[in-house]
């Protein structure tokens, strides 16, 4: 991103956005025509009911269910595991993948409520801080 200042945190995905306060938020789009969420940054129509030009962007939700995950157990080099991988339903729609963190494997089970934290990542590039989103579970 051009217009960021040098040494200033990066999002890592393209629907996560740094707000003018600094702090990071998910970024998704809403159909004015059917009110379909999506965790995307872009489309052309709405999945839903294919209106053209009815996407308007929409901050998402910062909680949501545990609505699928996977333990991983091998991945690429230089990456810790094991780690859970998850997809979470965000309360007002939309669904988006992630990690889940703070939580023993046993202690997963599905629907489970789960809200959204943001981590800072140091860049091997020396550029800045890097931001990701995480997923974490409510205390209930």
């Amino acid at each position: 991103m051009a217009d960021q200042a040098p040494g200033a945190a990066r999002p890592l995905a393209p629907f996560l956005k740094i707000g003018t306060d600094d702090r990071p938020y998910l970024e998704g789009i809403r159909c004015a025509a059917c009110g379909e969420v999506l965790a995307v940054e872009t489309r052309r129509a709405c999945p839903r009911c294919a209106a053209l030009g009815q996407l308007e962007p929409i901050r998402l939700a910062e909680r949501g269910k545990l609505y699928a995950y996977t333990i991983v157990h091998r991945s690429f080099p230089g990456v810790a595991v094991p780690f859970v991988a998850a997809v979470v339903d965000l309360d007002g729609g939309g669904a988006i993948k992630g990690n889940l963190v703070g939580v023993e494997p046993a202690d997963i089970r599905f629907d489970m409520p789960v809200c959204v934290a943001f981590e800072q990542l140091k860049s091997p590039e020396g550029e800045g801080p890097r931001v990701r989103h995480v997923f974490t579970p409510m205390a209930g």
